[in-house]
């Protein structure tokens, strides 16, 4: 992995293969790892940069109380920049890297050929969603992430996931427990104040993939499918045997989806 200096912090990121350009943004409260699959497989046809967002996995953080979405938009244009990335990519975003997307679609337009969305939603969160954000992040800075996986993981695996296998599981606890509880709580905040980006969706002007696990209890199908069926020409996978972490639970499914949608382009 290499370290990039965007300026006030380090980004660690996998920047693996050659082609065109395949942005890869983790989900909350996790790091690039989620996606190593889809770079082990798309990696050998295109450019794969999958990154540890500001504050998360061994990139680095400036301790901000709010780490907001605009903020890790403009981290990752950033990034593009100290590689050198000067044609447009695919961006590819799962649940926070969803709502990532929409702001980095509002802000770098000009440098996106297309927009993946893995398990994500359009919608601002309501207030208790928002209340149930602030709360956590709290209960974090005084407690630590020990409470997070607890409260997390039966909420972004399917049930068959939770028990069938335990590596997964285990994987992904230590991930949770590993991030600073800053970084939590600061990504938490920023996530619970997020723009409605519903309006948005009817004026997006680029080539959409949808994907969804069939289970996912967080971004269900039915919401994911309205929101494919607002964006003027989104392709739409609902995937098998997979509840949020689509790209975990299935991958073959997930990559196979991703290829097919790039090679069309």
């Amino acid at each position: 992995m290499n370290s990039v200096n965007i300026g006030q912090v380090h980004l660690n990121v996998v920047d693996r293969g050659s082609g065109d350009p395949l942005l890869l943004v983790h989900g909350f409260p996790l790091d690039h790892t989620m996606w190593n699959a889809q770079i082990e497989v798309l990696s050998s046809h295109y450019r794969v940069i999958a990154p540890d967002l500001r504050g998360f996995g061994r990139s680095g953080s400036t301790g901000d109380e709010m780490t907001t979405m605009g903020q890790f938009a403009d981290d990752l244009a950033a990034l593009l920049d100290a590689l050198q990335i000067g044609e447009p990519v695919t961006f590819c975003g799962l649940s926070m890297g969803g709502y990532i997307a929409w702001e980095f679609y509002r802000r770098h337009r000009a440098r996106l050929a297309a927009l993946v969305l893995c398990d994500t939603r359009a919608a601002a969160d309501s207030e208790e969603a928002a209340r149930g954000r602030r709360l956590m992040a709290s209960r974090v800075m005084a407690e630590g992430a020990l409470a997070v996986p607890e409260a997390m993981l039966p909420k972004l695996l399917a049930r068959l996931t939770l028990e069938e296998r335990p590596e997964m599981v285990e994987s992904l606890r230590q991930t949770m427990l590993a991030t600073r509880p800053a970084s939590i709580a600061a990504a938490q905040r920023g996530m619970a104040a997020r723009e409605d980006s519903t309006a948005l969706l009817g004026e997006i002007d680029l080539p959409v993939l949808i994907i969804v696990g069939e289970h996912d209890a967080i971004t269900t199908v039915e919401e994911m499918r309205q929101v494919a069926g607002k964006i003027p020409g989104a392709q739409f996978v609902e995937v098998s045997h997979a509840g949020h972490l689509s790209p975990l639970e299935n991958p073959p499914v997930v990559s196979g989806a991703i290829e097919e949608f790039l090679g069309a382009l």
